[in-house]
């Protein structure tokens, strides 16, 4: 799964969420038929696409205004979790949270399993049993 978080200009605050779970192509840009659509004047109809391969997500700028990764100006850059990209250099930022979802199932069946191991268990005196 793939969220993306609208950061507050000033501060690192969430804003707006979006989570993906099966889309291959992700678009933003401030047209209607986007995935993530933002209104400002610096960000292009369609800016930007998250584009999901067999070793992870890319960013691929399609915009005027240029699409930035952790500061850099890209054209097309492979993103990691806690990546920050930046639609033209003073337009909004999304921080990018990448999950796997098998990993996530495995953790929490670990999670339940450890819980039920660590629950004390109380055995009665047989002359309860009487």
């Amino acid at each position: 799964m793939i969220t993306l978080h609208l950061l507050h200009p000033l501060q690192s605050v969430t804003m707006q969420t979006w989570n993906f779970t099966d889309e291959p192509v992700i678009r933003i840009g401030r047209a209607s038929d986007n995935n993530v659509i933002l209104y400002s004047s610096v960000v292009s109809r369609h800016h930007a696409e998250l584009r999901q391969n067999p070793h992870g997500w890319q960013v691929v700028s399609l915009g005027t205004n240029g699409t930035y990764l952790n500061e850099k100006r890209i054209d097309a850059a492979d993103i990691v979790d806690g990546s920050i990209i930046r639609i033209a250099s003073s337009g909004p930022k999304l921080q990018v949270r990448i999950t796997d979802e098998r990993l996530e199932s495995l953790r929490d069946s670990a999670s339940e399993n450890k819980f039920r191991e660590d629950r004390p268990t109380f055995f009665a005196p047989d002359f309860l049993n009487k």
